[in-house]
């Protein structure tokens, strides 16, 4: 091959396709390759047939599971924010055109022993079980600052200053116990583990009104959307923007070999006895195993259900947030419902995870807290895979390479990664001050 490319993108994950699609629209040459014959990498989406072999190994599923073509079933499952980093993408990339979205119809989070509806607003709280009277109160007043807020508009601040604040300080003005201290910062906040409450309470407040602002987009009972047909149309959408662009594509290359010149930077990709020249790679950590480190697990539960998980209001689709302190962990565990309403499953047909960063080693006992809300189940599987992060300076050797997926059940930080990845790649940041209305048309069925 005696081309050269600018950047050479190594396997199809949703992180890789983002960045070849972005790359691809800054007019920058563009080759992606993938060792697989398939879409997706981790995060593809896999038939009936493909997850049960992929689990059990052999025999068919029965039949009253459905047919395998119906479903689609995530392996890394996620939600949109409405308003989130992800959708702006979308729309800056113009990506919303392949795609076809539906709001999630519930967000929960788990709180002593009990599912309950996550408040967004001040009305929300007033009315959530959640809280006490008094506490209800205290919780409005909070809500009602954040949705205030305004970053540049200092009469909006109470003279706080956030970026010096912490969390744990602002929250302290307001007088709220641990109990609402827990589901605001990991239902609401979406903050993972307790950290954030000794860090600057900017970026607590900043997720909070993203929440309700997402919530509010569409007037349902979550702030989040999902895609007709599950989450391998986005790596797809990606492609085809990348394709249009000028990006070549090219599936089922076995070895993709990254070869170094004398001065350790990136020269190139070998497969199949041809080498591609480039300037630089992007890359997913299982093709540049010598540069990464492990950094923990993911133990996630597949289960095909009947009906919806219980007490969620019958909810077709919806997230429970389980904060650690529920559980005596150090981090949330997840659980993420779909189902036929987003043409991922047989008519009749739930698709449920439970999703947890690993503290153990039996993945079926540390996630048996989450799976106890599901109810009946009519198949269960049990995944696990390591989690990779890079340990290269990428700009010594020009080797971009992303984090392997955690276990949220959202997107903010898989977007944020690849945003990061970017500016490094372009010294320049994605402009995603764009008109979120220009998602709607591509989502009829908002």
């Amino acid at each position: 091959m005696d081309v050269e490319y600018d950047v050479i993108v190594l396997g199809t994950g949703l992180k890789e396709c983002i960045l070849s699609g972005l790359l691809s629209v800054d007019r920058l040459k563009v080759l992606h390759m993938d060792r697989n014959d398939y879409y997706g990498g981790d995060s593809t989406s896999l038939n009936l047939n493909q997850l049960w072999k992929r689990f059990k190994g052999e025999g068919t599923p029965p039949a009253q599971i459905g047919a395998s073509r119906d479903y689609n079933v995530d392996m890394v499952p996620k939600f949109m924010m409405a308003n989130g980093t992800l959708v702006r993408v979308l729309i800056h990339t113009g990506v919303t055109k392949y795609l076809s979205f539906k709001a999630v119809d519930g967000s929960y989070v788990f709180n002593k022993g009990k599912i309950h509806k996550v408040p967004s607003t001040d009305m929300e709280a007033l009315k959530s079980p959640l809280m006490g009277l008094f506490e209800k109160r205290r919780a409005g007043k909070f809500f009602l600052f954040v949705q205030d807020y305004k970053e540049n508009d200092p009469s909006t601040h109470k003279g706080y200053d956030l970026n010096k604040m912490t969390t744990k300080e602002l929250i302290s003005k307001y007088g709220l116990d641990d109990n609402t201290i827990d589901f605001i910062g990991h239902a609401v906040a979406l903050h993972k583990e307790d950290n954030y409450l000794t860090e600057p309470a900017i970026d607590t407040v900043k997720r909070m009104k993203l929440y309700a602002e997402s919530v509010g987009r569409f007037q349902g009972g979550s702030p989040y959307i999902y895609p007709l047909y599950g989450l391998g149309e986005l790596p797809q959408g990606f492609a085809r923007l990348s394709a249009v662009y000028g990006g070549t594509y090219m599936l089922n290359k076995p070895e993709c070999k990254i070869e170094f010149n004398d001065e350790g930077k990136v020269c190139g990709v070998t497969s199949e006895g041809e080498t591609a020249k480039c300037k630089k790679v992007v890359c997913d950590p299982s093709y540049i195993p010598d540069k990464v480190r492990k950094v923990g697990k993911v133990f996630r539960a597949i289960a095909i259900m009947s009906h919806p998980i219980p007490n969620t209001a019958d909810s077709h689709s919806v997230q429970i947030i389980i904060p650690q302190k529920q559980l005596g962990r150090k981090s949330d565990m997840y659980v993420f419902c779909c189902s036929y309403s987003h043409n991922v499953a047989s008519k009749g047909k739930f698709i449920a995870f439970v999703s947890a960063q690993a503290e153990s080693e039996n993945p079926a006992a540390e996630l048996k807290p989450g799976i106890d809300l599901l109810g009946p189940v009519d198949e269960l599987f049990i995944d696990t895979y390591d989690r990779f992060e890079p340990t290269n300076d990428p700009s010594s050797d020009n080797c971009f390479i992303s984090t392997s997926y955690d276990a949220t059940t959202h997107f903010e930080s898989t977007v944020m990664d690849v945003l990061s990845i970017y500016t490094k790649i372009t010294g320049k940041t994605v402009d995603l001050s764009v008109d979120l209305s220009a998602a709607s048309a591509a989502e009829d069925d908002l």
